[in-house]
């Protein structure tokens, strides 16, 4: 919170008082939990680095939050800790309006968290626990996203969060710059770049990116989600070895760019067929940016794309869903599990015509091991189970199926705006104290990947 209280210090805000409040609670609170727990040393189990993480991103998110709640005027302390784990999950759906009126400090601190939250808090801390004498390789584990976390980038996972680390610093540097160059203010270029290389969505104005109407800025970012929709590892090894080829070999990659061209401008050539928009020019820009916003799962918005013919914004809800990559600070189930999916449907065709055909799923020039393809199987069945449990019970609370089913979808993959009462022009404040609660779970499950957070809640987890 130095930096908020550093900013609202330079500029007078009245926020400066909050920020110091929430500090010294949240700092206090830190060395009475570190003074117990002094004496007790010892290196972590999985078990112990699953309860971590969950810990983390459930009791972070309240100490976040504290600013906000004591700030905004009429602000439930269950709003404040959504709009924190909003941002630390890098969801970007928020119950906050008038966002141009609030002080700079308070907009910079929501969108610092997802910048924070882009890489995980969990991998930041991995190059940081080794020095207080406790190991990282669990810790890692059971946040680093994607179903192929335990292949490794360097020999120790400290030096692997490092090298994650300099790699998002260093891109995130480039678009600060970036933006400013395209007409932003160095204000906003700062706090736009957490949010677009955390792909997380907040904005400092209620309009989003319709607040510029600027191509140029809308490009920038474009690039920007673009890359950080991309696995960091494969960035992290293209700057390595001083080379393209980890792209062009990486076969998620090829997914990625293949299916995200492909749907802007089936996008653009749909909403121009229906006359949309009167050029093709002008259905390409608005295609191109909330495509590719709403792919990565980052959620900005140029248009209130709610508005556009019926089939736009639900294949944007669909596309939510997988387009980003492992390894990356997008949400979603990954590419790489729904490349994985896709080729065993293909492969138990294959089987139903030829029984005795021996056709091992690949990926890349690898064939997937059997623990893999399994963890994939259960996650995307726990994935549906999910989504379907979570609207069911949003309906039965009183939202239309609709606004239920989205917003149950874009929590889930980390993306924030949904369709009908929480689109893009609109907020979550009109969900209800229980509605609000439930977004929060899904957000949370959504980030920790479903089984990180499902396993701490089993009763399996907690005998001994």
């Amino acid at each position: 919170m130095l930096a908020p209280i550093g900013i609202s210090w330079w500029r007078h805000e009245a926020a400066e008082a909050v920020f110091d409040e929430a500090f010294a609670l949240t700092v206090g609170t830190g060395i009475f939990l570190w003074w117990l727990s002094r004496h007790h040393s010892r290196e972590l189990t999985t078990r112990d680095g699953f309860l971590l993480v969950v810990l983390t991103w459930t009791v972070l998110p309240a100490a976040a939050a504290l600013p906000l709640w004591l700030y905004l005027p009429g602000m439930s302390f269950t709003d404040a800790y959504f709009e924190a784990v909003s941002g630390l999950t890098t969801t970007g759906a928020t119950v906050i309006s008038g966002l141009d009126a609030l002080p700079y400090s308070i907009n910079f601190w929501r969108m610092l968290l997802v910048w924070l939250g882009g890489m995980g808090l969990i991998v930041l801390a991995v190059a940081v626990l080794p020095l207080l004498g406790v190991g990282g390789r669990q810790l890692f584990k059971a946040e680093a996203p994607g179903p192929m976390k335990d292949s490794k980038l360097t020999p120790r996972m400290a030096q692997t969060a490092k090298g994650l680390w300099a790699v998002y610093g260093l891109i995130s540097l480039a678009c600060v710059f970036a933006l400013h160059w395209a007409g932003m203010s160095w204000d906003d270029s700062v706090v736009h770049m957490f949010t677009t290389m955390g792909l997380g969505g907040f904005s400092t104005h209620d309009q989003s990116f319709a607040y510029w109407d600027s191509p140029t800025v809308e490009g920038v970012t474009i690039a920007f989600m673009a890359l950080a929709g991309l696995n960091f590892a494969t960035h992290f090894m293209a700057i390595r070895e001083q080379s393209l080829k980890p792209y062009r070999r990486d076969p998620e990659v090829r997914w990625y760019v293949v299916v995200m061209v492909t749907s802007v401008f089936a996008m653009a050539c749909y909403l121009f067929a229906t006359g949309t928009y009167p050029s093709f020019a002008q259905a390409l820009r608005f295609a191109a940016f909330n495509t590719v916003s709403i792919a990565t799962t980052t959620g900005f918005a140029n248009t209130d794309y709610t508005l556009w013919p019926v089939f736009a914004p639900l294949w944007l809800l669909f596309l939510c869903s997988f387009v980003t990559c492992a390894g990356s600070t997008g949400g979603g189930i990954k590419m790489m599990r729904a490349m994985i999916l896709y080729k065993q449907v293909f492969r138990e065709l294959k089987r139903s015509l030829h029984p005795a055909a021996v056709s091992p799923v690949k990926f890349g020039s690898d064939a997937v091991q059997s623990p893999i393809l399994f963890a994939v199987l259960a996650f995307a069945f726990m994935y549906m189970v999910v989504l379907v449990s979570l609207t069911l019970v949003m309906v039965l609370s009183g939202l239309d199926p609709i606004t239920a089913f989205s917003a149950v979808v874009a929590c889930v993959n980390n993306t924030g705006p949904g369709l009908g009462e929480v689109g893009p022009a609109t907020t979550y404040a009109i969900l209800n104290d229980f509605q609000t609660w439930i977004c929060t779970f899904a957000m949370l499950l959504g980030r920790l990947e479903i089984f990180t957070l499902l396993v701490v809640l089993s009763p399996y987890f907690w005998r001994k």
